[in-house]
């Protein structure tokens, strides 16, 4: 099956949007895809075999679940590869490009939800990301 690929530029350099997509503080603010969503905790052990794990959930508590990989690859600044639970992989890679960075994410498909609403729900939350990083 096609990997799915979600991407953004950040108007902030690489050092700074690695930094924020991998520190615990940083994640709990920006780890969501839409404003009734929350991320009340996360942990990244950023190390090959280390765990990342993020609790995303309802704000009104109807729904939450805890997304969580374990590293297969770290190039720090540079380049991720994680694996989910259900095997499937992502990768995350931050490009340079001065004042800007620039920002891909390609991941394994599930099974449970179209590749649209799949690309739609991660691309909202790099979109957050971006917004976060830049405010």
């Amino acid at each position: 099956m096609e990997r799915i690929l979600v991407q953004a530029t950040i108007l902030a350099d690489r050092e700074k949007v690695w930094d924020y997509y991998t520190l615990p503080e940083h994640i709990t603010k920006w780890n969501f895809a839409t404003d009734d969503w929350q991320c009340p905790r996360a942990s990244n052990d950023m190390r090959v075999g280390g765990k990342y794990s993020a609790r995303m959930e309802a704000k009104d508590g109807s729904f939450g679940f805890d997304f969580e990989g374990i590293y297969d690859e770290i190039k720090i600044g540079e380049k991720f590869t994680y694996t989910l639970g259900d095997g499937r992989k992502v990768t995350v890679a931050f490009q340079d490009l001065g004042d800007t960075t620039h920002v891909t994410i390609n991941f394994d498909p599930e099974s449970e939800n179209s590749i649209d609403l799949q690309r739609e729900g991660w691309q909202a939350i790099l979109n957050n990301f971006k917004k976060y990083v830049e405010s």
